[in-house]
């Protein structure tokens, strides 16, 4: 990967791919940052809605978040840190990496959920604790949108902040299930604010 600035893991949705969403690093436009894209099994990274009680998508759901744990320790292990790299997941994937970050907290690069939120039932979301220490985050959908309430965007914006992240939320009316370039430009702005590290190899 050289010398790189930061890394960025991008995480797809349910049936699509790694060479997906790595489509979107071609919109981003930074030569400097090294790219990651894990492939989930079956294209799914756990089987059912992310408003399901958390114990039916498992083990699937535990499994992946280990598997991002594990990118992000190797990652570490090659003298990338936390403070460098960005997890970014788009429908499915935005929920995962939301969920990952909440559970893992500490100071990250950034945060960018392209529609996605905390995982668990409606009016049952587990509590979260631990310090962000300033993680930015954005977080945008559409609304209404057929997989993604608001109500659970919005709510998972106000668990982030409450956990110190520092944090953006986007809501696009009748936007639908997709990415507009307003989002592209606000995870551009996150991307923008990695600093090189000192040495990567």
């Amino acid at each position: 990967m050289g010398r790189a600035r930061g890394s960025v893991i991008f995480l797809h949705g349910r049936g699509a791919t790694a060479e997906d969403i790595l489509g979107i690093a071609d919109e981003l436009q930074f030569s400097d940052l090294a790219y990651l894209a894990p492939q989930a099994a079956r294209q799914t990274w756990y089987p059912n809605s992310f408003l399901a009680p958390i114990a039916n998508n498992e083990p699937w759901l535990s499994s992946a978040l280990e598997l991002v744990g594990s990118i992000v320790e190797k990652l570490g292990h090659a003298g990338m840190p936390t403070t460098k790299v960005v997890i970014l997941g788009l429908s499915q994937g935005a929920c995962l990496a939301t969920e990952f970050v909440a559970r893992n907290p500490e100071r990250y690069g950034g945060l960018v959920a392209f529609t996605g939120g905390l995982i668990g039932p409606m009016g049952g979301l587990p509590a979260h604790s631990g310090n962000l220490e300033g993680t930015p985050c954005f977080l945008g959908a559409g609304d209404p949108d057929p997989h993604v309430p608001w109500e659970r965007v919005n709510e998972s914006a106000s668990v982030l902040r409450s956990m110190g992240a520092e944090v953006t939320l986007r809501r696009y009316p009748g936007l639908g299930h997709t990415i507009n370039r307003d989002e592209i430009e606000e995870a551009k702005r996150i991307l923008q604010t990695l600093e090189p590290v000192a040495r990567y190899s």
